[in-house]
Order: C-alpha cells, then structure tokens, then sequence
C-alpha cells in the first residue's frame, strides 16, 4: 500500500539524512594501512578525529600531510548486463598539527592539536538498464496524488502550484506533464501511463559527488604514563551534489485524448539536480588506559553532528506521446501528441539533521616492541538520526519531523564495524603494515525488500542503500630522526542497491546491483620536534 504521505514533498527526507550521514576510512598512511584500528593505539594525527585520548600518548609535537590518489570504479548490474565507469582524484586527505607540553607529577603531558581531515566523498556513478519493468514511476506518482484536485495541481491565472499550494511538486510535475492524468468519472484520482497491455523500460543515469570535510581541536593528556585522556570539538563542512536522469519509453500507453484516454506510445526523460549544503560541530571524547606496558584498552564516543543545511533542487521532465493508428484524428487531442516539456520552481529551504551517535572500543598488544596488533569495534546508531525542518513562524524556529524520523526508525538499525592492524618493526627505521575494515549494513530487511516505502525529498524518487563495506590496506614507513614518511595501498568494496523509485502496491520497481571498486594510493609526510 502507499505510503499516505507524500513521498516526495518539499522537505527533509530519510534518504537524505542517510547519504550524508556515511563516514569513511580516511587519514593518515599509517591510519588507513592499519585498517583504522587506532581506538586503542593513538600517537598518529588521525586519531583526533577518531579517539581523542591518542592526543595524550605524544611525547614531542608533530606536523604532518597526507596525499591521497583515488582512482574509483564503478559497476552497475542489472538482468540486462552491466556497465561500468570510473574516474581518478587526487586530494589532501589530512594534515594537522600537535604540540606537547611535557610536565612535572602526575600529569606527565599536557597536548594541544589541530587537524583537517576528509570524512567522507560522496562521489558514485550509478549507470543502468531494467527491460522491461512490471510497471511505470507515472503509476507510483498517481498514486500518492490522489487527493489532489486538478484545480490544484495545475495553473490558472495569478495561480503557480508549486508555490501557492501544498501539493507534492511531483504530482505538480507529472499533471502538467501529461504523466499522469484524471481518471475519467473519478474524483481527484489520477491514472498511470502503465496498464493491461503496457510494456515498458527504463533507463538511467545517477552522479552523486561531493565531500564532509572535517576541523578537529582536541586537548588531552598523560596521567602516569597509564591513562591517557582528550576531548575533542570539530567543525564539519558539506556539500552533497546529486543530478539524476530517469527515462521510460511505453507501448501500448494509458494516454489522453479527446474522448477521454486512449492507447497509445509514449515516454518521459526526467531530470533531477540536488544540492545539500552546509556546516555542523561535534563533540568527542575518549580514553586509552595501559594496565601493563604490552596492553592499550581504549574507548571513544563521538556525539552527532548538529547540521545546519540549505537544500536546493530543480527537475524537469520531456514527455512525450503518439496515438496508434487506429485512433481516429478527431480524438487525438493535439496538446498531449507529440512532446510536452515542463519545469518546476527551484526549491530552496533550510533544515537541521542529527547524524548518529557513535561508538567505539578497542585493544592493542605492543609484542616485544616490536610488533604491534590492534582490533577495534564500532558500534553507528543510524537508527537514532534526527530531522528538524522550520515551523514558518516568525522566529524561524525548527521542529522535529515526526514522519521522517519514523521512517528512520522503520528502515535503519545500528551499524557494527569491525577494524583489524597489523604493524612490524623489521629495523628501528623500516615498519610493515596491513589492516582490515568491515561495516556490516545498517539497513533494515524490510526497507532492503522494499517493504518499507522510503521518504525521499523534490521530484526524485530514486535512492541508494548501502550492503556491506570492507577495505583490504597494505602499507609501509620509514623513519629517519626527526622525519617520517608512510605509504599505504588501500582497496575500498561497497556493494549497493539502487532503487529507481519505492515499490508499491506489490509492484517491483526497477533496480540494480551496484559496486565501488575504489583503490587509493595514500602518502603521508611530516617531523617531530
């Protein structure tokens, strides 16, 4: 059954707040080599942005940068074949700076550091075919339209829907796009392109990219070379982009005429870009305690980001149509035969998101120091994201949004991940590393089957969800008195599940198998002194 709501109105939506609340591995060479398991280890730049208590296992300051070459591919499979893309960046994935004060009693070190980090790139290209599809995106739009009068969703004089009414701006889109259309001797109920008959397909074409980009502070410190301690305040800046192209082509079409409806051909391109931006701030704090010099428990929590975003987006769709032959002339109605383009408003409005808590543990065995093995777990409460969207008064204040946060709750659950390092010490000068990473999915078996229908947000209905992430790192350092220098290979596979749109009324919409093959060359320079 459809969703009462509308799927895809002028707001916040739970797709949205699950894009940008993804986290990747991204630091330091020796980080990610190690697979990201520092929770327990600390004294690398990265950990600022992981378990502030590493701040405290420092001895001297630091300075340091990383360099990261990405070169990304992209695999979308469907029952039609498979196609594939790929591209190559090159970026400052980190560099930061810690300086130590070393002291007298109890409190062996005070430090104090500051770091940028990349958390997350949002970059994906999702490429695909469904031949032929059980049913048609116009027929899930008429469904949630109903309600609507026509005198609502479309123009008149002095009338622009998208902007003196509350009508869904896809069902705006589609009415006066002739993808939907009132179903004759019906009142406000609207007809799909797809009936008895119809054979359809689909095609499309999504480019997600962008980045959450992150500015730690942390202070911390050594208490009896046992416990080691840091909290940490950082500053998030994003921006997500989104432009999407879906395209049908019908035979045997449910399409207006005259008379009434008739049966005829016809098709839609959509187009649809998005563009989420803005900044948030969180709170971490951590610590690491060495009972025996050979053991390292540590343990971190990490509060939500507290978003402030602007969503802007704009669509427009081309349809098109043509009668079979054995309509008469007098019934083609010459509006709806041939193309018909349309265009929304561009939408623009603020909301406020709460990413997930987090948290995380962890142990490490330093073995004759020489060797050291690190295994952390993380524990992402996807489940407990919040959404807040403006009550319109005059102050501007934000209210929960009670419809997306259910929705949140119905189709995430808490994320597990697992992190695995490995480090040796051939020479004084010379460590080997590898590591392993694994986030299982944080996606409830009834949104993954389609049984939950997703609140997505414009007039772009398709979405993404997550199966499982692994990364596979190998890396090695040099150190040379003061100056070090890391390289890490690390290998990235995320396998996903691209829904056109939510499926409905126990129709399948089309979908695809898709997966990142991501590998990174990462290099990082810097001193101490």
């Amino acid at each position: 059954m459809i969703a009462s709501l509308p799927a895809m109105a002028m707001a916040q939506s739970t797709v949205d707040a699950y894009a940008i609340s993804q986290n990747e591995m991204r630091g330091t060479a020796r980080f990610m080599s190690m697979g990201g398991a520092f929770t327990a280890l600390g004294g690398d730049l990265s950990t600022l942005g992981q378990n502030p208590a590493g701040i405290g296992v420092y001895r001297s300051s630091e300075f340091g940068a990383t360099l990261d070459i990405n070169m990304r591919g992209y695999k979308t499979a469907t029952s039609m074949g498979s196609s594939k893309d790929s591209q190559t960046k090159a970026f400052c994935n980190n560099f930061g700076y810690i300086g130590t004060a070393l002291l007298d009693g109890a409190l062996k070190s005070f430090n104090w550091g500051a770091s940028y980090g990349r958390r997350a790139s949002f970059d994906r290209i999702i490429n695909g075919a469904n031949m032929p599809t059980q049913t048609s995106m116009t027929n899930y739009v008429a469904g949630f339209s109903s309600g609507y009068s026509p005198e609502i969703l479309g123009f008149a004089d002095g009338y622009n829907p998208y902007q003196d009414s509350d009508a869904d701006w896809m069902s705006i889109l589609a009415y006066n796009s002739f993808m939907i259309n009132p179903v004759p001797g019906g009142e406000n109920t609207y007809a799909g392109l797809f009936q008895n008959g119809t054979t359809a397909d689909a095609m499309y074409t999504v480019r997600e990219h962008g980045y959450v980009d992150e500015y730690n502070f942390d202070l911390g410190g050594n208490v009896n070379d046992v416990v080691y301690w840091g909290i940490g305040f950082g500053i998030t800046d994003l921006s997500y982009w989104k432009d999407s192209y879906y395209s049908e082509s019908l035979e045997n079409a449910y399409i207006p005429s005259v008379a009434g409806m008739a049966t005829g051909n016809a098709g839609f391109d959509l187009y649809n870009s998005k563009h989420i931006s803005g900044s948030g701030w969180n709170f971490k704090a951590g610590v690491i305690v060495k009972p025996i010099p050979e053991l390292r428990l540590g343990f971190a929590i990490h509060t939500p980001t507290w978003y402030k975003l602007t969503h802007r987006y704009q669509a427009s769709v081309d349809y098109y149509s043509y009668y079979n032959p054995n309509i008469a002339e007098s019934d083609r109605n010459p509006i709806t035969n041939g193309d018909k383009p349309e265009y929304t408003d561009e939408a623009a409005f603020d909301s406020r998101i709460n990413t997930p808590w987090r948290f995380m543990i962890g142990a490490a065995a330093v073995i004759g120091n020489q060797a050291i093995v690190s295994v952390d777990y993380e524990r992402v409460a996807f489940n407990d994201m919040r959404v807040k969207y403006s009550d319109g008064g005059y102050y501007g204040d934000f209210v929960n949004d009670d419809a997306v946060e259910n929705n949140i709750k119905d189709s995430f659950k808490g994320s597990n991940i697992v992190r695995v390092g490995l480090e040796y010490r051939v020479t004084p000068q010379f460590s080997l590393r590898a590591g392993y990473n694994v986030e299982a999915s944080n996606v409830k078996s009834n949104a993954a089957n389609g049984t939950t229908e997703m609140l997505t947000s414009g007039t772009d209905p398709s979405y993404s969800l997550d199966k499982t992430t692994q990364y596979i790192s190998f890396g090695l350092g040099y150190r040379y008195q003061a100056f070090y220098i890391d390289a890490a290979y690390v290998y990235k596979n995320r396998k996903s599940t691209f829904h056109a749109y939510p499926d409905f009324n126990g129709y399948a919409a089309p979908t695809a198998d898709v997966t990142d093959s991501n590998n990174s060359i990462v290099i990082s320079a810097g001193f101490k002194f």
